[in-house]
């Protein structure tokens, strides 16, 4: 079976490229070039040159394996994009990406690229690890193992995506090569106002004299990201194969939902995005909260109910008896608690999540949306718990999400099944909780890891009643009739 290249030619069932990618230089440079930007931004970019034009190509970049750089390169950039809806499946072959760069065996190259006047955006999604972020005290960790070897200067060329991005900008400031955009499409809140502190971090550090011209030529918008990716399996690559007639090691499914928010500022230009559908705004922010606590609160709060109960994947959460009726109390709980004003139909969005989560074609797993829990939870849950305190609104959603975080915390099943918690601070958290068998030695445990649970919520009498009882009702009972429990108690609520 032939490599799907550009000459191949494909089936009339599926959507080919709608333009000749050697018309169009490359203009930006991904770092990350992994299955979540293949279905989300790069298809974005490819509508905006079907649609306008322009020298927007991509060079992807792949910092730790140089497994994508042997999927696509062979294969001229090019992959399938498999759209699943419950049976419906349906395919397209995208095109702009120009070249993948293994960087440490391309290191020259890819600086090159990096520093070149042609290049106007840099874009990320390396995940928040990837940033060398310190949650805890602010600023890079110097510890992060990419950021410790910039910071020491043991190797010729940088080891992390900030180190990268900090010796590009100061290669183009001596080079006068022109303005840049840094855009950070990685999932979490104010990612480009993040990245611009790090950058201007490291930059202090490795390129001093750069610091005023960084302050005047670059840019960090923010976006918000959105489309659920399953990670690729033998069967996407088998689909890939029956929709286009050709072997593809780079395809990629994704759900027919897509959302991107981008903050309309750039330093030298930027695609049509909004050709495409993404939404250019002012400020990121309001769009980012209905996610956080509408989508991902309540992703968190099902993923670890779903996996203490044993439901792989999302879509059979929402096939359970019980849980759908969780999952809706959280969503209209959370969407109580954003501000007036916002410009997104809540109850529209609402309704979409369900139908997004309910979606039979995608594996999203539970167990993978539980991991790095003490990184997400106070966005997602502690965030809105205390929005839900001030104002008098319900807050036991968060509390239960809270408590089933805790009993997940313990690393094993009801069955005595261990599972590693695939958190950042997982030995802390053992620590914290080493010995503990009761409700109230788990919550003292827990709720007092450095820079998690916000003291206005564990001091709480209210907010620490809540979770007690739920955890107690976990622990004592299973979380099944504890969560049959949750749900009458819900109901019998005026």
């Amino acid at each position: 079976m032939s490599r799907l290249n550009a000459k191949s030619p494909l089936p009339d069932g599926i959507r080919s490229p709608r333009f000749r990618p050697e018309d169009h230089g490359i203009g930006i440079v991904h770092l990350g070039i992994g299955a979540f930007h293949r279905a989300h931004q790069s298809v974005y970019t490819e509508d905006a040159i079907e649609a306008h034009g322009g020298d927007w190509r991509t060079l992807g970049v792949s910092l730790r394996s140089r497994d994508v750089a042997d999927q696509l390169n062979p294969q001229d950039g090019r992959y399938t994009l498999i759209v699943r809806e419950n049976d419906a499946v349906h395919g397209r072959v995208l095109a702009n990406i120009a070249h993948v760069c293994f960087a440490p065996e391309e290191p020259e190259r890819l600086l090159s690229h990096l520093a070149a006047p042609t290049t106007r955006i840099v874009s990320l999604t390396v995940t928040e690890k990837g940033y060398g972020l310190d949650r805890q005290n602010g600023g890079l960790d110097i510890e992060h193992p990419g950021i410790k070897a910039d910071m020491a200067g043991n190797a010729t060329f940088p080891q992390s995506a900030m180190g990268w991005i900090v010796r590009a900008l100061g290669r183009r400031h001596r080079q006068g090569a022109g303005g840049l955009t840094v855009l950070s499409c990685d999932n979490f809140s104010g990612n480009g106002a993040v990245a611009h502190s790090l950058v201007v971090e490291l930059t202090r550090i490795l390129e001093p004299d750069s610091v005023g011209w960084i302050a005047d030529n670059v840019r960090f918008p923010s976006t918000m990201v959105d489309r659920i990716t399953p990670a690729s399996s033998a069967e996407t690559l088998a689909e890939a194969q029956r929709l286009t007639g050709f072997e593809d090691m780079a395809a990629v499914e994704a759900e027919p939902f897509t959302q991107w928010v981008i903050e309309d500022d750039f330093a030298a230009g930027r695609p049509h995005w909004e050709a495409a559908g993404a939404i250019l705004v002012k400020d990121v922010k309001p769009f980012e909260m209905a996610k956080l606590r509408m989508l991902n609160g309540t992703h968190s709060m099902l993923a670890y109910t779903g996996h203490l109960l044993g439901l792989t994947h999302v879509r059979d959460v929402m096939a359970d008896a019980d849980l759908p009726a969780l999952v809706a109390r959280h969503i209209r709980a959370a969407a109580l608690t954003l501000p007036s004003g916002i410009e997104l139909d809540l109850q529209q969005y609402g309704t979409q999540l369900l139908n997004r989560f309910a979606n039979k074609a995608i594996a999203h797993q539970t167990y993978q949306i539980a991991m790095d829990g003490t990184q997400k939870l106070p966005q997602r849950i502690f965030e809105p718990a205390l929005y839900a305190l001030e104002h008098g609104l319900a807050f036991e959603p968060y509390a239960w999400a809270t408590a089933a975080w805790m009993r997940y915390a313990l690393g094993q099943t009801e069955n005595g099944s261990r599972y590693d918690l695939r958190d950042p601070r997982q030995d802390e958290i053992a620590r914290a909780i080493a010995g503990s068998n009761n409700p109230e030695a788990l919550f003292a445990g827990l709720g007092n890891l450095p820079g998690f649970m916000p003291e206005q919520l564990s001091a709480n009498d209210l907010w620490r009643d809540a979770v007690l009882h739920r955890l107690h009702a976990i622990l004592n009972m299973g979380v099944r009739r504890a969560l049959q429990r949750e749900i009458a108690d819900t109901t019998s609520t005026p």
